[in-house]
């Protein structure tokens, strides 16, 4: 009985429930461990957010209470290379490849066992062309969609403290030259965004 059960399943029949039951069940934990790392990523971002926002903070009073002078430029130093760190480790693990390698598993060949024995479905599920898919859910697409993810977001705050840093140092070593702490900051911040745009969309 069990073999006439095996050579129905093998030829297209009706699956036996332990195997639906197992393919429902490990579809919806890649879907849970998905949601999982959308929240740790959501939660480090927001911790970066708030580490940039009191250290901005802490470096406005330290330039109220002794000007910018040395004693500036030295908090500055320290301060915003340590920042551009934690949004590079904040960053890198908010574009770690869990959330890609659940999406992977959890979807087309996963739903294609539903589909071979289910196909009246198909219709249902797949009538929406997939160029159209993010216009239905109001999302733009393209290539600013990168930008208003959490790892676009991480990544240009990055930039932006990477080139502070870079521009500070200039205008230290240059005698307080507006021009070469502009072009340094400029040229640092452009150079970490594109790294890390490319590192998020890889081809």
């Amino acid at each position: 009985m069990a073999n006439n059960d095996s050579e129905n399943h093998d030829r297209g029949g009706v699956p036996h429930p332990a195997a639906v039951s197992f393919i429902t069940t490990e579809h919806f934990t890649l879907q849970s461990a998905r949601s999982a790392t959308i929240a740790e990523a959501t939660g480090r971002a927001s911790m970066f957010l708030g580490a940039v926002s009191g250290g901005l903070v802490g470096l406005g009073l330290v330039a109220t209470a002794t000007g910018v002078g040395a004693a500036f430029s030295a908090f500055g130093l320290i301060l915003l290379p340590t920042l551009a760190f934690v949004g590079l480790v904040t960053f890198d693990r908010s574009c770690s490849r869990e959330s890609r390698t659940t999406t992977m598993r959890s979807g087309p060949r996963r739903c294609g066992y539903y589909f071979q024995y289910a196909p009246e479905l198909v219709d249902y599920l797949l009538s929406v062309p997939p160029g159209q898919r993010l216009n239905i859910q109001r999302l733009r697409g393209g290539s600013w969609q990168p930008f208003v993810t959490v790892e676009g977001r991480a990544s240009v705050v990055t930039a932006v403290v990477a080139g502070s840093a870079a521009g500070l140092l200039a205008a230290l070593v240059s005698g307080q030259s507006l021009v070469a702490a502009l072009i340094a900051g400029v040229f640092v911040a452009i150079t970490v965004l594109v790294v890390l745009m490319r590192r998020q969309t890889p081809a």
